[in-house]
């Protein structure tokens, strides 16, 4: 949170075990049932965090209004923030639009002009990210029977990326997930108990890792 900030927030992302499908489960409920509470509550943080930022400074003269953020800050576009964007990879401060520190430029699978939307990302927006890929399993064990007994081969890959003017990385989603330490250093998970090292995810060249998958497949084929 910004410094001089006078508002506290809970931690919007819920800390549990991913071995626990019940807690997993009963997290999601909590949300879904509360789901109108949740969301002011996010939005107010929002406002609250960002209000100082050169974007939303100049629609709410730093209130932290929900009221004006609603009356002054029009809905828009990715070509309409694209600016603030392109200033960030090129060097310009997070400040412009987070009041928190961009750490990389997530790209999207579609384009704007032929080229990837990067959308800004900061390390909160990653342990988020992780913590939504755990609950995959819970809600997919609730539908399927007998998954959670199984075992299941994903062939997991990274996607080549960037480096902007700024130093920032700009990458696909599940390569920031895999680059990350949220990935590397991920506590033990028996329901993403993965027959390839790390190194043939990471590895850059796709040859390679798709030859290293097959034989760590053929290695472990009995406990498939």
């Amino acid at each position: 949170m910004s410094r001089g900030n006078p508002c506290q927030f809970p931690a919007m992302v819920p800390d549990y075990d991913p071995n626990d499908n019940e807690a997993g489960m009963k997290i999601l409920e909590d949300l879904t049932k509360n789901v109108h509470q949740i969301q002011q509550l996010v939005l107010e943080e929002i406002i609250t965090r960002n209000a100082h930022t050169e974007y939303l400074k100049g629609f709410l003269n730093g209130q932290c209004d929900m009221k004006v953020f609603k009356h002054n800050v029009p809905v828009v576009n990715y070509e309409d923030i694209k600016p603030y964007i392109e200033r960030i990879a090129n060097g310009d401060s997070s400040n412009i639009i987070s009041a928190e520190p961009i750490i990389e430029l997530l790209t999207s699978s579609g384009t704007s002009g032929g080229q990837p939307k990067m959308m800004p990302s900061t390390a909160e927006d990653l342990n988020r990210k992780t913590f939504f890929y755990n609950l995959l399993v819970p809600v997919m064990n609730k539908y399927v029977d007998g998954l959670d007994e199984g075992k299941a081969m994903y062939l997991l890959f990274v996607k080549p990326e960037t480096k902007t003017a700024s130093g920032l990385m700009a990458r696909p989603v599940l390569t920031s997930y895999y680059k990350s330490s949220n990935f590397k250093n991920r506590p033990f998970n028996r329901f993403n108990v993965y027959s390839s090292p790390d190194e043939t995810i990471l590895c850059p060249d796709s040859k390679q890792r798709c030859t290293a998958n097959c034989f760590a497949v053929w290695f472990n084929d009995k406990r498939f």
